[in-house]
C-alpha cells in the first residue's frame, strides 16, 4: 500500500472524532452524566452505522432493493458509456487515476463552505449541519474502501472489460461519488425548507456533476458511480438522523390498498 493510501486511512480514522466532537452541545462542567468524549461518540457513530441494519424498516429495505437494482441495471451499461468516453481507444488504458483531486473539489467546497459560514455566523445548526457532512462522508468513504478492496474490480483506465472482479482493482465504488452524494444530499435535505429548491440543486447537482467527471476521466465505470451514489445518499441520511433523531414515521410509508379485483402495494416516500 501506498504512503498516501496509509496516510489516507489513517485520517479516516481520526476524522470521526472531529466531526462527532464539533457537532456535539454538551457542556461537560454542567450535564456531566451527559458528557460523552470524541471516541466514545466516534466508536458509537460506528457502531450504530454497522449495525444499521438491523434497524430498517419496510421502507429502507425497499430502498436498498432499488439501489441494487439499480446498480445491477446500470453494469450492464458500463461498456457502452466507456466507449462512449474513450471510443475504446488503446491510449485510455493507462491505469493512471487522472483528475483525482480536481474531482473532489466541488464537494469539498461545500463542506468548507458550510463549516466556514456557520463558523461566521455562530450557526449552531450550520456547524451540526457540517457535523453531519463530515461524519456521513467519513463512514462512507470508510465503507467504500472496504468495498474497493472486497470486490478487487479493475477501472476502465485498466481494462475494457467491466467484469473484472477480484483483480486486485479498487474501482467499485467510486469514491469521489461516495463523498459528493454523502456531503450533498446533506446539504439538499438539511436547513431551512425556504431555500429547499437551491439546496437540492447544489447538493444534488455536485453529486451528478462529481459522477459525470469520474465517468468522463474514465476513472470509473457506470456501475461504480451509481453504487458510489447510492452509498453517500443512505450515509447521509444516517448521519441527519443521528443528529435529529429517529426519521419521520410519515415520512415513507408503505402500504396495501384495495383496488377493484385485487389489492395494490402503494409505497409513499415524502422528501419534505
Amino acid at each position: 500500500m501506498s504512503i498516501i493510501k496509509r496516510c489516507v486511512l489513517v485520517t479516516l480514522l481520526l476524522l470521526p472524532a472531529a466531526a462527532l466532537a464539533q457537532a456535539a452541545d454538551v457542556d461537560c462542567d454542567q450535564a456531566p452524566e451527559s458528557c460523552t468524549t470524541p471516541l466514545s461518540r466516534s466508536l458509537g457513530a460506528i457502531k450504530a452505522y454497522v449495525t444499521a441494519p438491523q434497524r430498517w424498516d419496510t421502507p429502507e429495505w425497499l430502498l436498498f432493493g432499488g439501489a441494487v437494482v439499480a446498480i445491477g441495471a446500470s453494469h450492464g451499461f458500463d461498456s457502452r458509456v466507456r466507449a462512449h468516453f474513450t471510443e475504446n481507444s488503446p491510449a485510455s488504458l493507462t491505469g493512471a487515476n487522472v483528475d483525482a483531486v480536481q474531482d473532489a473539489l466541488p464537494a469539498a467546497t461545500l463542506l468548507v463552505g458550510t463549516w466556514t459560514l456557520a463558523h461566521i455566523t455562530d450557526d449552531g445548526d450550520g456547524r451540526r449541519e457540517a457535523g453531519a457532512m463530515l461524519e456521513a462522508t467519513v463512514l462512507s468513504v470508510g465503507t467504500s474502501y472496504v468495498l474497493n478492496y472486497a470486490s478487487g474490480r479493475r477501472g476502465p483506465n485498466q481494462t475494457a472489460d467491466p467484469n473484472r472482479w477480484w483483480s486486485g482493482g479498487t474501482s467499485f465504488p467510486s469514491q469521489h461519488t461516495t463523498a459528493a452524494f454523502a456531503i450533498g444530499t446533506v446539504l439538499a435535505e438539511s436547513g431551512n425548507s425556504r431555500y429547499r429548491w437551491i439546496r437540492r440543486f447544489l447538493g444534488y447537482g455536485v453529486g451528478g456533476f462529481t459522477a459525470y467527471e469520474r465517468l468522463k476521466h474514465n476513472a470509473h465505470w457506470l456501475s461504480d458511480t451509481v453504487s458510489g451514489g447510492a452509498l453517500g445518499a443512505a450515509s447521509a441520511r444516517f448521519a441527519m438522523n443521528r443528529e435529529t433523531g429517529r426519521p419521520d414515521p410519515e415520512a415513507a410509508t408503505v402500504a396495501l390498498s384495495p383496488i377493484p379485483h385485487g389489492l395494490m402495494l402503494r409505497y409513499v416516500w415524502r422528501l419534505q
